[in-house]
Order: C-alpha cells, then structure tokens, then sequence
C-alpha cells in the first residue's frame, strides 16, 4: 500500500504488512490512521487498508490492538459510506465470535456509529443482534437502541419484550428505553399505554433493585401518560392510582428504589386531598367514598389508599439522608396542590430544619419558599423556634435559605413578625458577614408588613434613641436592625394608621453605606439619600403629612440615576473588546474539550501537543493589552488543570503504557491539581450555574483519582470532601436544573452503598469526559498586588538582630469582599513561617492600603531574606483543614506571587 505525501505528488510507504496472516502492530495502526484521515488518500489505498483491517480483526487476539482496530473502522465508514456494509459484516461476524464483553460493546458502538450515518440498515438487523448477543453486550444495545433508527412501535414491542428476560440488566434497560419512548410522545394509543404500564407495575415486585428502580420511573413516565388520556372525573382516579402504587415503593429495602419513588411522587400533577393527608398520618383516616363510588366497596376503598399511609413521614424518618432529601422534595409539590395538606406539613417541615445533613435541611427550606410563593406557608408560634434556629446554622447556604423564606411569607400576626425579626438580629450578631444579606431581608420584611413594622419600631424606639449622656448606638447590630426595617415602612403598599418617628429615617442616614451595599440590586446610593431626606421632613405630628407622601416616597425609590444609563463611546469601546476577547477564550475552551478522548484513546503526546498549541494561541492574547481580562487568566488556568489531568491520567488508563512517560510522582500531582482547582474554585467569582457545575466536577474527579489510589488512612478524609462536593453539586443542580454527567449520576449511584474500594471508583472514571466549558462573560478574578517600596539587594531593610522588625508593605486588592479571610504569609527560611491575619477594615471604602507587617523572628545573622505573599483562606465544608498554627484555619489560595524582601543587620 502507497499513503501520498502531504506536500508533494511524491508518495512513500507506510510500515510493511506484507503477511496477511501476521497480526498488525500499534505503530502500524497509528500509521493506518493517517492514511484514512488523509482526504488525498486514494480509493485503491482505502480498499486495500479496508482489506487488511477486516482480515486483521478476524486474525489477531490483542484486545488493546482489537480496540484500535474497531475505531479504525468506525473513522472508514465515516469517511465513505459505501464501505459501510462491508465492515458491518465484518464487524458482525467478529462480534458473534469475540468471547469478550468488553470488544462485544466495542463493536456494538461501531456498529451503531455506522447506522447512524448510514440508516439503509433495516429494522431486522437490529432485531436479530438483540437476540444473537449475550446478556450483557444486549443490555447496552438497548440502552442505545435509538442510535438504529428503528421505527418507534417496533421498538416498542422490543422493549416491552425484553422486560421478561431472565437477566436484571437487561429488564433494566427495557424499562429504561420505554421511559425514554414515552418522553418522545410517539406512542399515543391508549391501549399500548395501559398494557406498558401494567407490565412496569407488575414489575415493581421484581427480585432487583435495578429493576424495581427503573420501574419505579417507568410507572411514573407511563402514569402520567395514562393520567393525560383519561377523561373528565376519572383523570382524578388514575392519577390517585398512581400515586398510590408508587406510594408502596416507599418502604423498599433499596436505597435508590426509595429515592426515586419520592422523587416520582414529586412529578404527580394532581392528588386527591385525602389521599395526600393519608401520607402525613400512619393511622388510616376516614374516606370520602363519594370520589372513589366506582371502585368498590368501603373495605376495597379503605385497603387501596391505606397503602399510602404514612408514607411521607417514612420516608422523612428514614436512615438515609438521600431518601428524607427526596422526600422533602415531593413536598414541595403536594403543598402547591392542597392548601390544606401545606398545614398539617409544616410541623414535619419545621422538624427537618434540625436533621444533620446539610442537604436534607436545604431541601425542607427550599419546600418552605416555594410554599410562601404561592401561599401556603402558615407559620405558627410553636414552628418558631426550630425554624429561627436555622438562623444561626454554621453552614452558610442554610442561613441564605432561612433567609429567602422570610422574605417571601406573609406573616400572620405581629408576634409571629416580632420574632421573625429578633431571630434575625441574632443572626447579625453572630454572623456580621451576612449584614448585607440581612439588611435586605429586613427591608422587604418591613415594605410587606408596614403596620406589624411600625407598631414594633415604636415599641422599641427608645434604643434607637441617644442615651441619656448624648451618645448613639448605631454601631449596635440590634439598633442598625431596628434602623433598616423602620425605613421601609413607607413603602407598604396597605395604609398605616399608625406611623413611625421620623427621626428614624435621619438616624439611618448615619449608616447609608451599609444600607446602601445591602440594597444595591434595588436602588443606588443617590436614590436612598433622597428617599430619607424626604421622609425624615415630614411632621412627627401630622400623620395626614405622611399619607400624603406615599406616592412621591414611590416614585423617589424608583428613579435610578440617568447618568449611570448613558454609557460613554469609551465604554462602549471597552464593552466590545471584552466581548471579542470572550468569544476568542471560548473558541480556545473549544478546543479543549476533545483532548480527553486523544488520551483515554493511549495518545498522550497528541493531548499534550494540542495543549501546547492552546497555550501558544493564549500567549498572544496575554500579551496584549486586554491580556490582564479575567478570562484570559481563567483560561490559562483550566489549560493547566488539563495538562495535570492529562499526566495523572495515564496512571489509571488501561490504554496508556505510564512508564513510557516522564510525567512525575502521582502524589506530586494530585497535590498540585488540587491547589489548581483550589484556585479555580475561589479566585474566580461570577460564575453562571452550568460553570459552577463544571468546575465541581472537576473537583470532583481530582477526589475519585485520589481514592483511586488511596492508601487507606487517607480514605476517610477524601469520602468527606467527596460527599461534600456531591452535596453541593445536588444543591445547583436542583437550583438551576441543570441536567448533571454521566460521571456524576455514576458517581452517586456508587456512593450509596458501596465501601472505600480503589477499583471501584476507577471504574467511574470510564464515565468522565471534558464537557465543553463556556464562559459566561460576568467572570471577575479576585487578585492581588504586593509590594515592599524602594527595596532591593541593593536597598535593604535594615534591623536589629534577634528583635522584631516592620515590613512596609503596600497591597492593592481587586474584587476582594469583606467577608474574605486574608492572610499575609511571611517566610525566613523553611523552618521559620508566619501568618499575619489582615483585618477587613485596613481595606473596606478603599482597594488600596499601606500596612506595616511585624516580623519578629529575626535570625542572628548579618542578612536574610524574607518571602512574603498574600493568601486567601478557602472556607467551604470540603476545603481542607491547615496544619499550621496561629494561622487560618483552612487551607489558602495565593492571590500573589511570593515577593523577596531584603533585609541587613544595622
């Protein structure tokens, strides 16, 4: 065979296969690439290649050369589609003979990239390869059987068939590919959706979990379908037929067969009452026989809904914090659809709030908003307690959620308001970070409940007053509280007849920043000021004067300044060059997404070589004067993050023989891909939803790589930060409704009931692939500069040996908040580190600060030097744990380069 060369008619030989009957080496596949690849390539050189791979595949024994074969093959009959029915035989017959599940799979994914290209293969083809390959080689062609193109009612039956086979797996994928079939809304015949959803109840007893999972979503998918072809009253009976038999999954002995039966429940559209108040009581309670008179009899009637009896309370006193999680979900649901069920659920609710996973707590508050949102959320006395108390959680995202609630509900009376509002001063005087977040809930809380606010900031206005020596108490929490709800009351839409002092809305000009910081989304700084210098006019006297200026106080708040809507030609300018840059960072990202597959495939030096010619490309665009962009550093960050996965990968990979490459000790790279993540995780804010996610899996593979290889003192740790981060994910994806990887879904699966083994969570591993990463434009990166001025080698400090000396040091910040946790790290030596905590107040109203940092362990020499760098403490619940001491707490991601200081004995 003769390959053309590439730049010349000149053609050389690729690596010789003169013996037909010798089998095939690596390097002559890879050159056998090259020539399919080549679009010079001519017909009689394909033919021939074609040739020598299909006797290949019948002749050699190697599964890793088996492998390349088979994608050698797949590329050919992308590139000619007349050459599809040739290696689809020959692809066939290997298939029937390989006695190995794994090249069986292979050649089935070949043969279904074939057809998909190529859809002259009738419906008989895949029809008999469902019968002709073993168990679990058809298992995968169900679950890809839609790749065939197979006509919709025939595949129907297929699937409706096999789930009678005798093997788990395979009934698996049959229910799986008949949910798949009802979300495509082909099948509408009513009698083809009775018999499907018959077979799926019938089904729900099986021996398997798997099974029993599967047809837990089938029953629900086909229910719902059953449930929109009925007519009139008996809509309302089938759907109450439906929840009743997923209600009975409830109590399964499987974890994943119980989540999902509470995560179907939360799909059902329609209940009736007394079956939804069935689920809150484990005694059966009394039937209204009158929607249930077709039926049969009261006994009939009462055996069909007692089945789900109780099955929301098992399910919130479960021992598994993913089942009381779902549980909480389908609540959510069932209070939107029955006023009455919302009351009798807010005792188990409010019960929830002091569960110990975080996730579990997340969900109940989550069902608590969405009941406000559409008005079924009754808070009463006895639910205050427990609830308020989730004000003072140490898992930040809970305190946001608790917070979210109170600015959505409707309290019913002042007692209820009274608390609702010291519970939060509380949680301003144990967590002053969340003062913004607060202030905001406040002020909503005042504009929704004028009277309640105004009788309460009369009851305690006395505080806000100036002691009797003339002082103020505006640095109080409590008073700043008092101070920010009072100021809303004007703007309740319901008329007061009462009105609060005015010397409220003057006491709060003296804390306008802080005000102004929590309610920016809603109104600027200018806006606010005129607001209460108008309101702090009106007679303490006349409260016809504050009727009055209800209207102007409105239109007051809603102006905006005009001169923030006229954007400059500058800024334009500016806009549009950041958004050139943004696409040309995402074409880059683009790139990157396919390297993964080159190195799961053995090619390394190919990913890495594409690695290299990204990093040339950024190059160009760092060097130029928008170069300093967020995304810039960001994407010269993930190609880093790549490169490390890249290396540690062949550690792992069956594919990759490790020991041909230098690519260093496993444990020196974990270590440096965690602290890139580190980095990644808390130097870049803004990011969308579906960045958030990519970037947790990423954290999420560094984990499952370490595990991977563990040894078993180290196990323990990396399981937390591996729930943790899963905990996390759960809680954006089901904040943003995102759809989640492969990779996670596997990864979660495993985690239910599986111990700590290596091999397990390398198996995982087979699911990863790099999803495409988009930036969304609103990426800041929060950065540092350090300086020591006028110091050098030349120009050094000077001290006194064995005394403490001040390091001069100038720092510039750059989208720092004031809830961040600095540290200034100082180090003489190895031996010799010090941490210095810089307060929030050296740089709050000003990015920029001069500070003199103490060091005070100075050696007994004539000179040393000094490495100081900024670091940021990363505080999550699965950053990991500092060693040092005196120092933070967690570990830092480093906002600056470490910088030499130059110190001489005076």
């Amino acid at each position: 065979m003769e390959l053309p060369a590439s730049s010349s008619g000149e053609t050389s030989r690729p690596p010789s296969t003169a013996s037909s009957e010798e089998p095939l080496t690596r390097h002559t596949l890879a050159s056998f690439r090259s020539v399919i690849i080549n679009p010079s390539t001519p017909a009689s050189l394909i033919s021939s290649t074609l040739e020598t791979l299909t006797g290949h595949l019948q002749l050699s024994r190697d599964p890793l050369l088996l492998h390349h074969t088979l994608k050698l093959l797949t590329e050919l009959a992308h590139r000619d589609g007349g050459h599809s029915a040739v290696i689809s035989k020959s692809v066939s017959r290997f298939l029937l003979s390989t006695e190995s599940t794994r090249l069986a799979t292979e050649s089935l994914d070949t043969l279904a990239s074939i057809s998909e290209n190529d859809r002259n293969f009738d419906d008989s083809f895949f029809v008999s390869l469902c019968f002709d390959v073993p168990a679990p080689s058809r298992a995968w062609l169900l679950r890809n059987a839609g790749r065939f193109g197979i006509r919709t009612y025939l595949l129907f039956t297929v699937f409706l068939g096999f789930t009678k086979d005798p093997y788990p797996y395979v009934r698996q994928a049959a229910l799986d590919g008949l949910m798949s079939l009802s979300k495509s809304g082909a099948i509408e015949d009513s009698s083809l959706i009775q018999g499907c959803y018959c077979r799926a109840v019938e089904l729900l007893g099986d021996t398997e979990a798997c099974v029993r999972t599967a047809a837990v979503h089938t029953v629900s998918e086909w229910g719902q379908m059953l449930v929109a072809s009925s007519c009139g009253s008996d809509r309302l009976k089938q759907s109450d037929a439906v929840f009743i038999k997923l209600s009975s999954m409830v109590r399964d002995m499987s974890v994943e067969v119980r989540v999902a039966a509470f995560d179907a429940l939360g799909k059902i559209e329609m209940v009736s009452v007394d079956v939804l108040l069935q689920t809150l009581s484990k005694k059966v309670l009394g039937i209204r026989k009158v929607n249930y008179r077709s039926q049969g009899s009261t006994g009939e009637i009462e055996a069909l809904v007692s089945t789900s009896a109780g099955a929301l309370v098992h399910g919130l006193e479960d021992e598994f914090y993913e089942v009381r999680k779902s549980a909480c979900y389908s609540m959510q649901k069932f209070t939107a659809l029955s006023s009455e069920f919302a009351g009798e659920a807010i005792n188990l609710l409010t019960d929830m709030l002091n569960d110990d996973a975080v996730a579990v707590r997340l969900q109940a508050l989550e069902t608590m908003r969405e009941m406000a949102n559409c008005g079924h959320l009754s808070l009463k006395v006895a639910n205050m307690h427990m609830f308020l108390s989730s004000l003072t959680d140490n898992n930040s995202l809970v305190r946001d959620a608790v917070r979210k609630v109170l600015k959505s509900v409707k309290l019913p009376n002042l007692e209820i308001f009274t608390l609702s509002v010291y519970g939060l001063i509380e949680n301003l005087q144990r967590y002053h970070q969340d003062e913004a977040k607060i202030f905001a809930v406040l002020f909503e809380m005042g504009r929704r409940h004028g009277s309640f606010t105004v009788s309460l900031i009369n009851k305690v206005f006395q505080e806000i007053e100036p002691s009797s020596d003339g002082k103020f108490g505006f640095d109080s929490a409590r008073v700043a509280a008092f101070l920010v709800l009072s100021i809303s009351a004007p703007l309740c839409n319901r008329k007061s007849h009462s009105k609060n002092p005015a010397a409220v809305f003057s006491y709060a000009v003296t804390i306008l920043g802080r005000i102004s910081c929590a309610l920016a989304d809603e109104v600027d700084q200018s806006t606010l000021m005129a607001y209460l210098s108008h309101c702090s006019k009106c007679s303490t006297n006349s409260v016809a004067d504050y009727k009055e200026m209800g209207s102007e106080i409105s239109d007051i708040y809603a102006q905006k300044l005009e001169r923030g809507n006229l954007p400059s030609t500058l800024a334009k300018l500016q806009h549009e060059t950041d958004d050139q840059l943004l696409k040309s960072m995402n074409i880059i990202l683009a790139k990157i997404k396919d390297i993964w597959s080159l190195v799961k495939l053995g090619f390394l030096h190919e990913g890495l070589r594409t690695l290299r010619a990204c990093k040339r490309e950024l190059a160009i665009f760092a060097s130029e004067p928008a170069g300093s962009s967020s995304s810039v550093a960001f994407t010269a960050l993930y190609l880093r993050i790549v490169k490390l996965l890249a290396k540690i990968s062949v550690h792992f990979l069956p594919t990759v023989n490790y020991f041909n490459y230098r690519v260093g000790d496993l444990d020196l790279l974990l270590g440096k891909l965690d602290r890139r993540l580190r980095d990644m995780r808390f130097q870049f804010i803004g990011r969308s939803k579906e960045e958030e996610l990519r970037v947790l899996e990423l954290d999420l593979v560094s984990s499952v790589l370490r595990l991977s290889k563990v040894e078993i003192y180290r196990c323990a740790t990396s399981m937390r930060k591996l729930s943790a981060v899963l905990s996390h994910i759960e809680h954006v994806h089901e904040e943003a409704s995102i759809e989640l990887s492969s990779f996670v879904t596997e990864l979660k699966k495993l985690m239910i009931n599986i111990p700590c083994h290596p091999h397990l969570f390398r198996k995982v591993l087979d699911h990863f692939s790099l999803e495409k990463y988009e930036l969304s434009g609103r990426l800041e990166c929060v950065s540092a500069e350090l300086a020591v001025p006028g110091n050098n080698s030349e120009n050094p400090l000077y001290f006194v040996r064995g005394l403490p000396v001040a390091i001069p040091v100038e720092i510039n910040l750059s989208n720092v908040s004031k809830e961040s946790m600095l540290w200034l790290k100082m180090m003489a030596g190895e031996e010799s580190t010090r941490f210095l905590f810089l307060d929030a107040k050296l740089y709050v109203g000003s990015t920029k600060f001069n500070y003199s940092a103490p060091f005070y362990r100075t050696p007994k020499a004539l000179s040393f030097t000094l490495r100081i760098s900024i670091g940021m403490e990363c505080r999550c619940e699965h950053a990991g744990v500092a060693t040092s001491v005196g120092g933070p707490r967690h570990e830092l991601t480093f906002l600056t380069p470490e910088l030499d200081v130059y110190l001489s004995s005076a």
